[in-house]
Order: C-alpha cells, then structure tokens, then sequence
C-alpha cells in the first residue's frame, strides 16, 4: 500500500524522523487557514501517487496569503499524469543548502533490507544510477543485526556526504530504519533529504510503500489506504479477496496458484499475446470466486480474450466450471473464452462446459495450446 506524502511524513514523526512542520487540506479555505497557521514562506504541494509533482505545476513557493490561496485553487482538482489532486500538503518552506538522497527498500534477492545514500538528491535516483553509479552508496543490512552506527558512518563516507553532517545523517537513517522495520514497509524514500542552512538534517519528501500482507497488525496504517489513487480493477479485485495485478495487454488471465499464473503470463507471451492482468482465484476456488474473477477481468475495457488455466488439486475442475457457467449466465460475456482444466474432476468439469454449450467458449488440453488459441481469438 502506498502512502500519500503527508500520511509519509506523519508516519516518520511518529518514529523521530525530522520532517518541516505542515497540514493536510481538501478545501482552498482549509489550505489557507493552514498557511496562516505555518506562516509565510509556505509550500503547497499537490497529494497525489504519482512523481512529477513539480514539473507539473504541483508545487508551488507562497509567500504571502494571497499566492497561497491562489495556488490552492489552481492545484486542487488539477490532473498530473492521470491523478486527479484531492488534497493539498501545506509545509512551512525550508532553506535548503544540500540535497541528499536517502532510501531503504526490501531487496527480495538478498532477502534483506538494502540502504541507499547519495548527495544527488531532488532528481529522479533512477537517472542517477544510470549516469553516475558510484555515487550511490549501498549496503545491505542483517535482519538480526539491525541497522548500527557503523553501517550509518560506511554509507556516509560511501556517498560523500559533508563531514560536519555525517552524524545527524546517521540519526535520520537509524530512524528510517526503526519505521522501515516497526511500521512493516517495504520501502521509505526521502528525495530530498535535506541540509538546512543551520545544517540540521530533514526529510523533506516522504515516499512510502508497506505491505499489505501485514496490515492487520497495524489497523492506524490501513485506514491510510487512498482509494481515489488506486487502480479500479485493483481495488475491485481487493474487495473480493482476489490477488489481480492490472497489466497493459488485452489477454484476460486466470489460474489457482501464483506459480501457475505467472507461468501462464509467460507462455502466453511466448504465443506472441501481451496479458491484461495477473490474477490468482486461490486454492480451493468455488463457484462464486469464479464467477466474482471474471467480472473483475471483464471490467478492463482493454480484454478481447480470456484465459482460463486451472490445475486441479485442491480447486476441483467442476466447480471452476460451474463457476464458469454461472459467470455466462450473470454477465453474458461477449469476448472468447478459452479454458484448460486439468487435474481434479477434469473430465467432470469438461463434461459440464460441454452440456451447457456457453457461446464464444473453448477448452484446450493443454496450457500451450490454450495460449495459442487465445492469442489467435484475441
């Protein structure tokens, strides 16, 4: 789950992360009165899950109450790359003398966290690693261990950084640390990182990522969830307890079991198709998952076939049929379906398929010929 900016920083100074001092806003009213509160200089900054957000016009410099009000009003309700801006961040504005770059992500590799540091900070990281590789410091950190003092000082003369800031620095990302871990993220970003004039250390962006799989424990988080910013088969699917990420194809893609359905990606790819989304309907999968499953696929516009690949075990292949024919009866899909069923009461959940004779529906032997068939109709 991803996290607004503001709902970022209000996360890290629950941990003891240093961040400028600012409030959320929906309204051009409450954004003024929050300017009023801060003080001028203050920054309006658009809360959207995108990046960008400056290049865009979405954050704006006001010194006065008539520039933040006037940039309020320009901002809310603006679209940056697709994200229509609902909120406001007013932040009280800092002076900056450098720039760093700070991150830890969960590398799945190395199945640690791994640290990053840099002084090329306020730029997308992505073209800094691209032109200048070195001048990212990185380390990965033993879980057992925990972030030290030591691996704060290797990543501060790794990068760089000034030497009257290398201890306040070590703070900031011993704090980073204790929230990447406490909080259950698998990712905190700073960009910037900031310097100040009396050269104290702060966050100055927020960018934030935790996992959904552990939010149960952290019921404060899960309230945080922008549904406004989330893709609408996505959150469809989440509602109905599927695991669907949405993909750029036109190929509609079910299967039982995450292996089984990257698999299928992959050799529909191979059939020379381009797949619309991930989904895993899960072991055990019943009739009404199956039927919820394909309403999820069909709501992309972007799907002109669909593939069903299911390897019984658990999930029995006659209760994905009857899911099927219950789906054709409820939606009356009128894209091609191509189905492969193989293992637990395939031959019963074949026979069913064939006895409802459902329109526009195939069934394939195997899941290479299933690819290819539904490449061919889509």
């Amino acid at each position: 789950m991803d996290l607004l900016e503001y709902q970022g920083k209000q996360l890290f100074a629950r941990r003891g992360v240093p961040v400028p001092d600012g409030a959320p806003a929906t309204t051009v009213e409450e954004a003024v009165a929050a300017a009023d509160e801060l003080g001028y200089p203050c920054v309006v900054k658009a809360q959207v899950l995108i990046g960008g957000r400056g290049k865009a016009g979405g954050i704006k410099l006001a010194t006065d109450r008539k520039e933040a009000e006037a940039h309020a009003e320009a901002i809310l309700g603006m679209d940056i790359r697709g994200f229509t801006v609902h909120q406001v961040w007013v932040e009280r504005a800092s002076e900056i003398a450098a720039e760093y770059y700070a991150s830890i992500v969960f590398d799945r590799a190395a199945k640690r966290p791994l640290v990053m540091l840099s002084t090329q900070g306020g730029m997308d990281i992505e073209e800094v690693a691209a032109r200048a590789p070195d001048a990212i410091a990185r380390l990965h950190v033993d879980p057992l261990l925990g972030f030290q003092d030591f691996h704060a000082r290797r990543l501060a003369f790794g990068a760089g950084v000034d030497a009257d800031v290398i201890r306040p620095i070590g703070q900031l990302l011993t704090k980073l640390y204790e929230a990447f871990v406490g909080e259950e993220a698998t990712l905190v970003e700073v960009n910037p990182m900031i310097v100040t004039a009396d050269r104290r250390v702060v966050a100055l962006d927020a960018k934030v990522t935790l996992d959904d799989s552990a939010l149960f424990r952290h019921p404060e988080n899960a309230e945080l969830r922008d549904v406004s910013g989330e893709d609408p088969q996505e959150r469809m699917a989440r509602e109905r307890g599927l695991t669907y990420v949405k993909l750029d194809g036109n190929v509609g893609v079910l299967g039982n079991g995450a292996g089984l359905v990257m698999s299928t990606l992959d050799v529909v790819a191979l059939a020379g198709g381009r797949p619309a989304n991930f989904l895993d309907a899960g072991g055990g999968s019943k009739a009404e998952a199956i039927t919820s499953a394909v309403e999820v696929i069909l709501s992309n516009p972007n799907v002109t076939a669909v593939l069903f690949n299911i390897f019984g075990g658990i999930t029995r292949c006659d209760e994905v049929a009857r899911g099927l024919i219950e789906a054709f009866r409820q939606i009356e899909p009128d894209v091609p379906f191509v189905v492969r069923l193989d293992g637990t009461n395939d031959e019963e959940g074949r026979r069913l398929l064939a006895e409802a004779n459902l329109p526009n529906l195939y069934t394939e032997a195997t899941m290479l010929d299933a690819a290819r068939k539904v490449v061919e109709l889509a």
